[in-house]
Parts: structure tokens; sequence; C-alpha cells
């Protein structure tokens, strides 16, 4: 990794500092779960100011860390994904708190229904009026455990806001390396939704944003509600065991949570095995996916084919594939007649797209290991010692359980590709779910893409129903990303409920999740099948991107309807 020199190298914290913030933090801890409404939302107000004031500098030193000019079309992913998804997510908080300073608890911007299965859902996209515009035709639901019931729903909400605690908690946050929003949206949880002061250890990958995550974050810091370390591994491995430390949340890998709760080695192994955990303390992660996109069988047209080759290519190939919801298995029926277009589009994409510096640690060397177990992988671009090329595994056999490409998140430029046997779009639908559900690894997202006159024919619209409420995966996407859900914010972000610490995969919390529900089990995210326009993280829409996710990063500051306007003709290549 380049690391950008101006904010120079970052020391680990020493056993001293850390212990020092720990005392801090623990001395304020009480003083945050008293903080009023009113002040917290002063907090709020200088938390954007501030951290508009310096995104410029915060995208730019993304940018040079990841080996690109801070101009680079592609550096649209940072404005997009590193500094919007920030101000969205304050400006959002700020919504809710104001709400429940009225009324006691966060309203819920669109309908609350009860499924005929009796599992209720709430719409909570688009959150406010101005997100049609940006976002037209999506919408997105919360449906929240079976046995919460419409009148109780809002008892559900904003729990911490609603039960006064007597005694305030210190969480440590152990932060993400691949996306700058991650460890900031992170802290945000936990001292908003889940009012815990907040002890930040940076990713070593990107500390270099700690020095800026400090001056943003001066609101919180000052006043010893919040406090920011580094280091790797033996500094994290400290903390989790300081007896100061109320609780943990960690964005990563589950290797990485494991170690922390069981150790590492045989003696971890045997810890895990026994389910004898070395923490007293609570923990919880939101960690990685075999993210598969399930592509049901229709009549698309060249149009549409281009579309959504293009659809899934982005979803690989945003952040260099170093995201947790990237695709990384595409699902499709085997005798579908344009299943080798939809590749030979793919390939063709690929083709176009630019090596890109492999800059998170360790991405040669887990690309290197699903090459050794499919040699006959197909490579696009450069390959050198600083550029990875993009990878395709197409038609991987959907028998193997044990293949690499469902059971290990690449966490690269890498994605698969397999196909199930079916005699009709209904059984395949049901196979594919069966599949998503117990041969890949994982919950955290998935997406469904369904063409509109599919479901028009007998029993698929139901069978697409069923195959949302069976889907064991805490995002859904239809016919869009599921990713994109992340920066979305007042969408709940983590995996399907109910992974024990044994068996954790992708995790057991939720993050984002604006409006603060506490019993929820999933999110849907769903979109026309084509949009009228490109959605601005497609591939081919770098240069337009940087603009618009610029410009809306900005638009948070103070929106208005007169911003949203040149930000709509900026969506529109004018």
């Amino acid at each position: 990794m380049t690391v950008d020199t101006h904010l120079g190298e970052i020391a680990p914290s020493s056993h001293t500092s850390m212990d020092s913030a720990v005392q801090t933090l623990t001395e304020h801890k009480d003083a945050w779960i008293r903080t009023p409404l009113a002040t917290r939302l002063a907090i709020i107000d200088t938390l954007i100011t501030d951290f508009a004031s310096l995104a410029q500098r915060w995208v730019a030193a993304i940018a040079q860390a990841k080996g690109l000019d801070e101009h680079d079309p592609l550096v649209s992913e940072d404005w997009g994904g590193g500094a919007w998804p920030v101000l969205l997510t304050l400006r959002q908080l700020r919504q809710v708190l104001s709400d429940i300073q009225q009324d006691g608890h966060p309203h819920i911007p669109g309908p609350v229904v009860t499924r005929p299965d009796g599992q209720v859902t709430a719409q909570v996209f688009p959150f406010r009026p101005y997100d049609r515009v940006l976002f037209p035709g999506v919408t997105a639901e919360v449906w929240m455990q079976p046995g919460v019931t419409v009148e109780r729903l809002p008892d559900t909400q904003a729990i911490s806001y609603q039960t006064k605690e007597q005694e305030g908690k210190l969480a440590l946050v152990l932060g993400a390396g691949n996306v700058a929003s991650i460890g900031p949206l992170d802290l945000l949880y936990k001292l908003f939704v889940e009012n815990r002061v907040v002890l930040y250890k940076a990713n070593p990958v990107n500390a270099y944003l700690g020095p800026l995550l400090t001056e943003a974050f001066r609101a919180l810091i000052k006043p010893g509600f919040l406090d920011i370390v580094y280091g790797g591994a033996d500094e994290g491995s400290y903390l989790c065991q300081h007896p100061g430390i109320d609780e943990i949340h960690i964005t990563g890998s589950d290797k990485t949570f494991e170690a922390i709760v069981f150790g590492t080695g045989e003696e971890g192994e045997q810890r895990k095995a026994s389910g004898q955990s070395l923490l007293t303390k609570p923990i919880t992660g939101e960690l990685g996916n075999v993210s598969p996109v399930i592509i049901v069988p229709g009549p698309w047209s060249q149009k549409d084919i281009a579309y959504q080759a293009e659809h899934l290519v982005s979803s690989v190939a945003n952040n260099e594939g170093f995201n947790c919801n990237a695709t990384r298995v595409i699902i499709q029926q085997r005798n579908w007649t344009q299943r080798t277009q939809l590749l030979k589009q793919m390939r063709h994409i690929f083709a176009q797209l630019p090596s890109r510096p492999a800059y998170y640690p360790g991405a040669r060397e887990r690309q290197q290991r699903f090459l050794a177990a499919h040699p006959e992988a197909e490579l696009f671009g450069q390959q050198d010692q600083t550029l990875l090329p993009w990878t395709f595994i197409p038609d991987v056999p959907a028998n193997q359980s044990d293949d690499i490409c469902f059971t290990t998140e690449a966490f690269c430029s890498l994605c698969a590709e397999t196909a199930l046997e079916a005699s009709t779009i209904v059984e395949y639908i049901q196979k594919a779910v069966t599949f998503a559900n117990q041969q890949l690894w994982g919950t955290l997202n998935v997406t469904l893409i369904v063409h509109p006159a599919t479901l028009k024919l007998p029993g698929v619209a139901a069978a697409i129903d069923q195959a949302i409420a069976d889907l064991r995966y805490g995002t859904i996407g239809v016919n869009y990303w599921a990713g994109t859900s992340f920066v979305i914010s007042v969408t709940p972000w983590g995996a399907f409920p109910g992974h024990s610490i044994e068996d954790i995969q992708s995790g057991n919390g939720i993050v984002h999740n604006t409006l603060m529900f506490s019993q929820l089990q999933k999110c849907v995210l769903r979109a026309p099948f084509r949009s009228l326009m490109t959605p601005p993280w497609f591939v081919s829409q770098n240069k337009v991107a940087y603009k618009l996710f610029k410009k809306l990063t900005y638009f948070e500051t103070a929106p208005s309807w007169r911003k949203l306007l040149d930000i709509a003709a900026t969506a529109m290549g004018r």
C-alpha cells in the first residue's frame, strides 16, 4: 500500500496512551447517557460542518493510498463510498433525533404493513422527498422478526432513548481498512444509536485517515465521548482484554473475529470446538460473505443483457473488489438460452476495464489460492507487482459443495459463476434459494435479478415473494445490487440473525440502521429491472459519478431543492 507521505506513518499507540484513553472515556461514559437531545443535535450539526470542511482532503488521502490521482474518475468510489455516507448518516441521525425529541420515537417514512404470513415490514426508503429524485424507483423495507406487531413496532425503536440506563458503557470499535466510511459509521452507530462512548482503533491499512478523523470528530473527542488509537493485532488484543472496555464491535473478517474470541493456533481451534471464549464481554461483528446474485431467466433484449452485464461487473469492480458485499457467485439456470450471451457480455466489459493497484494486503495471495483450485480461470487486464487482473471463474460445478468459490470470500477482484439444473423457472428459483442458503458461506447480502415479463408468468411472482421470505440474508436486493444498501444508511447493514460465536460467518451485529430498529430480521431493497438512467456506480459512469458524488457529499451540509436540480443535471451528464 502506498502511504500519503504528508500524513506520515502512524506509530502504534503505547499501552500507557491506550490506558489513558480508556480512563478518560470511562470518566465520561455516564455523562454521555445523560447528554440531552438538544446537545446531541448541536454536536451533530458541528460534525456535519467539520467533516464537510475536510471532505476533499479525506478523499485525496484515500486516492493517494490507493495509488490514484485525486482527480481520477475512479475516485468517484471514494466520494460515493468514503465521504458521502458519513454526511448522509449524520443528516439522517439529526432528523431521527429531532423526531425522538418531538414524539419520543423515530418516524418511519413509508407504510408499515403485515404480510399474509404475519411478518411486519416497514418501508424506510425513500427516507425524505429528495431521495425520490436521487434514487428514482428505488425503495427499501425492513422486515421485523416474527412476533413484532404493527402496534408494538414503535416500542422496539430507539431503545436506548426509551430506557434510561443507570450506567454508561465504553465500546471498543475495531476499524476496517477497506472502505473509509466504515469506521466513522460504526462509531456513530455505537454513540448515537446504542448510547456508548467509543474508543476507536484505526485499522493499519487506513490509519492515515486517523488525524483527519480526529479533526472532523473533535466535537465528540473534546468532551471525552470518543478517542482514537492506532496499532495492529497486538494493540487490538490488548484493548479487547482491557478491563475498562465493556463491549467490542469489529468490522472485518471472521478469522479476526475468531482470533479475538478464541485465540489463535491449535489452542484457539480447541477453544472454538468446545465453545470456550477468551472474552467475558459482549462482541458483535459485521464480517464477510460469499455474496451471490441469482439471475432469473427471462426474455432479455440485447439492451437488457448489456445493462445487467455491466450491473454484475460493477458489483465486482467497485473498490477493486475489496468489499464484503462484492458479487462473488453468479447463479444461473443451466438451460436458459441467454446464459452464454450474458457471460460473453461480462467478459467484454471485464476486458475493457483497466487493471487497478491491489492496495489491500494479501490480495495476490488470495487470488493465487483460487487460481490453484481453478487453473481454468479467465484473467482480464495487466498483471505485475502492483496491478491485479480481473478474475472470472465460470461454470463452477454446483454439486462441489466444498469448492473454494462457495466456501471462501475472495476479497479481491474475482468472481465465479455456477448453473443449476431445473425444468421450470419456479423450480429454478426454489433451487437457487436453497443453494444460496445452504451452499454459500455467509449471510450478509444477496441480489435477485428478474425481468418484469418473467414476473407475469404463472407462479413466478409468488415464487419470487417466497424466495425473498426464505433467503437467509441480512440484505436482499431485487434488481439492484444489494451492496448499495450499505451507503443508504437508513437501511440496516449486517448478517441475517442467528449466527453463534462458534459459527460466526457474516457476523452477529447490525450497523447503520438510523431508524434504530432493535428487532429486525432483514432489509429488502427494490428497483426497476432497468433504471431510466444508468446508476452512477456502474463502471461506465465514473466520469459523471466523480462530479455527482462530490456534489452529493456537499449537498448533505444544507440540502435544498435548488442544489438538487444541479445534481440532477450532473447525473444526466450536463
